[in-house]
């Protein structure tokens, strides 16, 4: 099938599917005419691509993953994917971990912020004469 079936059968559009083949998650033949010509396997190939995409993989594993996937998307056993697929977890974790101090720190920020404005709103004007209390 052309690229332009394939893109319409999966919902990927044809640019992600030209990056997925440069990625080698995907492979097509060339017809006579250099047009691709993708095999129907290819529709549940990149089912399992987004489908791992999804979970948060980087394409780099994803390669490494996909040989190792059968129709569920369920993992076989392959030398290497389990410790690619833990350094990613650990990468996930790493980042969420970022992601929950930059949060802290931003409530802090707003905190501060609306502590300082309530205060500032309170405070007489520069040069505004206080009433005196006789």
């Amino acid at each position: 099938m052309l690229i332009g079936e394939l893109s319409h059968r999966t919902g990927v559009s044809e640019r992600l599917l030209r990056y997925y083949e440069r990625m080698e998650l995907i492979h097509a033949d060339r017809r006579a005419n250099g047009y691709r010509d993708y095999d129907d396997q290819t529709v549940e190939t990149v089912r399992r691509v987004r489908t791992l995409l999804a979970v948060g993989l980087p394409t780099r594993v994803i390669r490494q993953v996909l040989p190792c996937t059968d129709e569920a998307i369920s993992l076989l056993p392959c030398p290497g994917v389990l410790t690619s697929l833990r350094d990613q977890l650990n990468i996930l974790d790493q980042r969420a971990d970022d992601l929950e101090t930059a949060r802290r720190l931003l409530r802090q920020t707003i905190a501060a912020t609306e502590k300082a404005e309530t205060a500032a709103d309170q405070a007489p004007a520069p040069g505004a004469r206080t009433p005196s209390p006789h």
